[in-house]
């Protein structure tokens, strides 16, 4: 009888103990994830920067300064003869071998350039569609098999040469000034092209808010491996980026995008070899990587281009927020603190938001005009 008294007493105390155990493992377990939560709280925090336009008009008429300005060319006509019109204003003659930087799209995604829109371009100066493999999970491009097919059933590969340019992996160009990256890897095949044209989609997306130049020559031209290490501010490198991103701070990005853009343009002989054209039709607030995006419900605007892709985004950005119908875009550009990579790109001295636009229609019109006030001045 004693020794069953015993028995019992020990297997109390060790139930007792088992228990104290639990809740001191369950304590630290509590403070170890109040803490973290804390600090992804703090670390993910980011400041909304407010909409401004920075056209040189407003900025005249509203008293504001600025130390330089670079131009931005406009037409209201998407249609391969405004396409060409557009590049025809930028007065640039690309000599070697041209890579036209686009983006293919997602499998099943309908907004994406137009093959039929951008081939007279493409075919004039013998240029070459180039890409790079995505790096998110169930893309049908993260594998350059996959991603010509995607190409293919997209048109692309009917109208010109598609090189996906990390096929063979990448190489490291230097970044300079940049805060979050040293250095950015992209597709190695970029080394075997003279001159670049880099053929924008503008439109919304999920994660930088925006998608359109700088966008398209930083996370576009980046490796699988070098969007991943774009995505964490240069702390992951191996795809895909899920967690990467899940713990990278919004501004670390956007930063890291813009810093990863200027990159590019150094390497293109200091932007003397590369121009940005960005088309502005079937702007979702979704980007061409969705498969299904949502539903478009704003108007088309336009092609724009520019020897400055800073300027060119400023410019697409603030005529967004001119559209009456604009807001699901307008909404996800600031919900996502979008236009701090123009912010980051000024600060890190890589082109400048300040943009005269000009509108190549109203010029050709102008001229149209004096051509016919000569032809009556002649009959007379």
């Amino acid at each position: 009888m004693k020794d069953k008294v015993k028995s019992n007493n020990k297997g109390a105390k060790k139930n007792r103990r088992g228990r104290r155990g639990l809740f001191i493992g369950l304590g630290v377990f509590l403070v170890v994830v109040g803490i973290f939560l804390v600090w992804y709280t703090n670390h993910m925090h980011y400041d909304i920067e407010a909409h401004e336009y920075y056209d040189v008009e407003t900025l005249q008429s509203e008293g504001r300064s600025y130390d330089q300005s670079s131009v931005v060319y406009m037409t209201n006509d998407i249609s391969p003869e405004g396409l060409d019109k557009i590049y025809e204003a930028l007065d640039v003659t690309p000599s070697g071998k041209v890579a036209i930087k686009l983006s293919t799209g997602e499998a099943g995604n309908p907004n994406h350039l137009d093959p039929k829109l951008i081939k007279n371009l493409v075919q004039s100066v013998d240029g070459t569609i180039v890409e790079c493999n995505t790096a998110y999970s169930g893309s049908k491009r993260i594998e350059t098999e996959m991603h010509m097919q995607v190409a293919k059933d997209h048109g692309f590969t009917e109208i010109a040469d598609v090189d996906i340019m990390d096929r063979d992996g990448y190489m490291k160009i230097p970044v300079e000034g940049g805060t979050n990256l040293d250095e950015n890897w992209v597709g190695k095949n970029l080394a075997n092209y003279d001159y670049v044209i880099v053929l924008s989609h503008f439109k919304g997306h999920p994660m930088a808010g925006f998608g359109g130049a700088l966008k398209n020559i930083s996370i576009g031209i980046a490796s699988s491996e070098g969007k991943t290490r774009i995505h964490t501010g240069g702390v992951f490198s191996k795809p895909p980026i899920t967690l990467g991103s899940l713990l990278t701070n919004q501004d670390v990005f956007t930063e890291s995008m813009a810093e990863a853009a200027k990159s590019v343009s150094d390497y293109e002989e200091n932007g003397q070899n590369i121009v940005y054209i960005s088309v502005m039709n079937n702007m979702s607030i979704d980007c061409d990587c969705v498969s299904k995006p949502t539903e478009v419900d704003m108007h088309d605007i336009g092609i724009l281009a520019s020897t400055d892709p800073v300027a060119l985004d400023q410019a697409c950005i603030d005529l967004v927020f001119r559209a009456k119908d604009g807001q699901s875009l307008q909404n996800r550009i600031l919900d996502k603190n979008g236009l701090h990579i123009l912010t980051h790109a000024e600060a890190i001295g890589f082109g400048t938001r300040v943009y005269e636009m000009i509108n190549v229609d109203e010029n050709e019109s102008a001229t149209e005009n004096e051509s016919d006030s000569a032809t009556e001045s002649a009959k007379e």
